[in-house]
């Protein structure tokens, strides 16, 4: 679906526009006008229409802009990211990366998507994307030491996320293992890593990472599960711009000091901002369930439960941990 350009900086002001003065503006009939409003109405986009008045969208829109990303960028952000890639409509931002990852073309490189149309969230769940209206971006990082060196690393991005919030004024986040931010046991945003390369030298991620920042109540009918955003927490809004920027100039830093020092160096930070730390819960691997308490990580990243037939440690995988109240 191709997106008027024009259009989309017209509204993007939150102010009424008329079907003619759109048509003039883009040299299109009114008719192809209303077809486009239906385009972006169907990608999640609320249109208010007024007959005598005409279009304009509540609140206006901020599309992402990597010329506003970069300026908000540190110099060592600057030196160690290579490309931005911006796009209205794609599949996935991860999608993408891992097709431009098979052709050489990926490192160092992020990849932003106002929509995805099969957005991926974890286990081969759905990863809702209205249109503008929260974060989807897909991050390619490149490490040396191989899929076992890589323990640890979602832990060390939901870290990260962490602390950017925390940095733009946002409080009350914690973190859910393996790689989920919660607040008030609702999900904020989510993490999902994907990998290529050689299993024991040379290996690039993809470090794909949804945060929502305004949801819509039409399109969180698709969420199946308690759900916050940004909008809710905080008493100003949002940029997604400078918020690209913050969990940039916090999480290039930390993926460079994680090639060197492994997660050990983040597992107290972690600790501190872990949801079920000494609390009850269940483990749900498989068609095995255990119950019992959440000791933290260890310093590989790996979960520590203690339950009734003693300690055991759970890696990343196809795991499930919900809080568990005894009934």
């Amino acid at each position: 679906m191709v997106i008027d350009e024009r259009l989309l900086a017209a509204l993007s002001d939150g102010q009424f526009h008329s079907g003619q003065e759109l048509g003039q503006h883009l040299g299109i009939s009114r008719s192809a006008i209303w077809k486009q409003m239906k385009n972006l109405e169907s990608l999640g986009v609320e249109i208010y229409s007024i007959r005598g008045r005409g279009y304009r969208v509540p609140g206006g829109l901020e599309l992402l802009c990597e010329e506003r990303i970069v300026s908000d960028c540190s110099d060592l952000v600057a030196r160690h990211l290579r490309n931005i890639t911006v796009q209205r409509v794609v599949d996935s931002t991860n999608t993408l990366a891992m097709r431009d990852m098979q052709q050489g073309l990926a490192d160092a490189h992020l990849y932003l998507a106002e929509y995805q149309t099969a957005g991926k969230g974890r286990r081969g769940r759905q990863w809702v994307s209205p249109f503008a209206r929260n974060l989807y971006f897909s991050l390619v990082w490149n490490f040396s030491h191989g899929a076992a060196a890589l323990e640890g690393l979602s832990l060390v991005v939901g870290l990260a996320l962490q602390q950017a919030l925390t940095a733009m004024g946002l409080s009350g986040i914690e973190l859910k293992w393996p790689n989920d931010l919660l607040v008030d046991s609702k999900k904020l945003a989510g993490i999902l890593l994907e990998m290529q390369g050689d299993a024991s030298g040379e290996c690039q991620v993809v470090i794909g990472v949804g945060i929502n920042v305004m949801m819509s109540d039409e399109a969180s009918e698709g969420i199946d599960q308690p759900w916050v955003d940004l909008s809710s927490l905080s008493q100003t809004p949002i940029s997604r711009n400078q918020l690209m920027a913050t969990v940039l100039n916090h999480l290039i830093p930390m993926l460079e000091q994680f090639k060197v020092d492994g997660f050990a160096a983040f597992q107290d930070a972690w600790h501190a901002c872990h949801a079920y730390q000494q609390q009850s819960v269940r483990i749900i691997s498989g068609h095995r369930e255990v119950v019992g308490e959440c000791q933290g990580v260890d310093a590989q990243g790996a979960l520590i439960i203690h339950h009734s037939d003693g300690v055991e440690h759970f890696h990343a995988g196809e795991v499930s941990v919900r809080a568990y109240h005894a009934s």
